[in-house]
């Protein structure tokens, strides 16, 4: 019996599909979301337009792509410091010194292309803007239950606003994005990083560390 031959169906890809999504990341990290256009991504990716839908589907489902491989690579070092260290304090302590340093990383974008991906959208666009709250919503919350845990150990003194004082980390965490694209240094990031941790209360006995 004759073996029936089995042909490849399509044209094969002429691009290395994680290296034109690494291109992508940049793209989107540097402009943003609204201001990074098709063609700006098919230049960037090196690729053209229909290449880029049959790989990657329209705009937003790779920028959705984007924002996962994102977190995979630079923006994941705030949840695992706050997951992996022993105490809340201790985890946002790590996180912001890690913030000083990615933030300002030379020869990649600086900031956080989750804090600032969707600066000056349009409506049109707020599904993207409503998703990448919810994950610095997310952040913010995970810090709360961290907080929240301290308090009942007691590394942390029972009236503290485990919400406010969550909420004020997210807000320095994002002040400090904007500062290292505004053009802030390392050391000056450092610095405010230091600021901040002095608002956070002492237990019974000493600093909370």
């Amino acid at each position: 019996m004759a073996t029936k031959e089995t042909k490849q169906r399509g044209r094969p890809r002429s691009f290395d599909r994680e290296t034109a999504l690494e291109q992508a990341v940049r793209s989107f990290w540097e402009r943003g979301y609204e201001a990074t256009s098709i063609s700006d991504l098919t230049r960037a990716m090196g690729i053209s337009a229909p290449s880029l839908y049959a790989a990657f589907g329209d705009k937003r489902a790779l920028f959705d792509e984007v924002v996962v491989e994102y977190g995979r690579l630079y923006g994941g070092f705030l949840s695992r410091a706050v997951a992996e260290e022993p105490t809340a304090r201790r985890g946002v302590e790590r996180a912001l010194r890690e913030a000083a340093a990615e933030y300002t990383l030379p020869g990649r974008p600086r900031g956080c292309l989750v804090i600032s991906a969707a600066l000056n959208i349009s409506p049109a666009s707020a599904e993207v803007a409503d998703s990448l709250r919810e994950m610095r919503l997310a952040n913010v919350r995970a810090i709360a239950a961290a907080i929240r845990a301290d308090i009942a150990s007691g590394e942390l003194p029972p009236d503290t606003d485990a919400g406010a004082l969550a909420a004020f980390t997210g807000a320095v965490i994002q002040g400090m994005s904007q500062q290292a694209r505004d053009g802030a240094e390392r050391t000056e990031l450092e610095a405010i990083a230091e600021l901040a941790l002095k608002a956070w209360p002492r237990k019974a006995g000493g600093a909370s560390r």
